[in-house]
């Protein structure tokens, strides 16, 4: 008795929100049907149905789809022809835009080696060629009219130019070192089985006895701290010491000519004496203000430069 009576209520209950419900929405049936449109004409409206935004994604992943099932189409080459231009203008054309047009007939004739297309390739080789050699004349030109560009005035071709040259060139480091004895030093890494120390130590014996400079041996198994310090990973190696101060660099690691120890122990010494940057490390002093001068332009930017009508 008491379950019917439940079910009673609940159904009283049931009955009365249904018919609010449709008091409330019973304005608006009516009047979507006093305008003349079917109730159901909004139906497919909300996130899933197809209004005008999804249909675009839909058409956007099918054609996504498509084109991942479907393999890319080879872009359509376009062959070069000479019948495109004419000699001025290939004559003239830019550098940046001449060179791959030149690699364009040459892929062409490699492509369809037929009479034609390697004549045409040869032909625009033909005007690369003829533009090298016009550069080089007016180069050769320029460098005579204005012997101050030429860098054969500093370094000569000609055998009796090269002689005197090398001549300079080893009286200013043999003249640098003998100056020098005083305020640098080497130090002599070795290792007593070492059979490579053996045949520096008779080069380094020529060294003393032409510059009388001071040269201290190292035993690396005796002194391994000075091994660590100074970073002597290979015997036999020489440093030059800059004399009362902390100021060294190497010279040389592994057997070294005695030309090779000059050479390095003079380019050394201006270094740590201030003498020249490490931008002028192949300077030689007798080179000061010429073609080899990093610091000096042979034509100062500031000056007009006239080169002729």
């Amino acid at each position: 008795m008491k379950r019917v009576l439940i079910l009673v209520i609940a159904f009283l209950l049931s009955f009365t929100l249904i018919s609010a419900y449709a008091e409330q929405k019973l304005p608006v049936i009516d009047s979507t049907l006093r305008a003349g449109k079917p109730y159901y004409s909004d139906i497919k409206k909300g996130w899933w149905w197809y209004e005008r935004g999804h249909e675009k994604e839909i058409k956007d992943e099918d054609a996504t789809l498509r084109e991942e099932r479907e393999p890319e189409k080879p872009e359509k080459r376009i062959l070069p022809s000479l019948k495109n231009y004419t000699y001025g203008q290939l004559w003239n054309m830019h550098p940046d835009d001449f060179q791959p047009l030149l690699m364009d007939f040459q892929k062409k004739a490699v492509m369809s080696p037929t009479e034609e297309n390697v004549r045409d390739y040869y032909v625009i080789q033909d005007i690369a060629r003829r533009k090298s050699l016009a550069f080089a004349n007016v180069a050769s030109y320029v460098v005579q009219k204005y012997p101050e560009l030429y860098v054969g005035k500093d370094y000569p071709v000609a055998t009796p130019g090269r002689n005197a040259l090398v001549r300079q060139q080893l009286e200013e480091i043999e003249s640098g070192i003998r100056s020098r004895e005083k305020d640098f030093a080497l130090l002599y890494f070795y290792f007593p089985t070492c059979p490579y120390c053996t045949e520096q130590e008779e080069i380094l014996h020529y060294f003393m006895n032409k510059y009388h400079w001071q040269v201290k041996r190292i035993d690396i198994n005796e002194n391994p701290q000075l091994e660590q310090r100074f970073g002597i990973t290979i015997t036999p190696s020489l440093l030059l010491i800059y004399k009362g101060s902390q100021d060294y660099i190497p010279v040389s690691s592994g057997v070294a000519s005695m030309a090779e120890i000059e050479e390095k122990i003079y380019r050394g010494m201006r270094l740590l004496n201030g003498e020249i940057t490490p931008e002028e490390y192949s300077l030689y002093e007798f080179q000061r203000g010429g073609s080899f001068d990093v610091k000096t332009p042979s034509i100062p930017l500031e000056a007009p430069l006239q080169l002729g009508k």
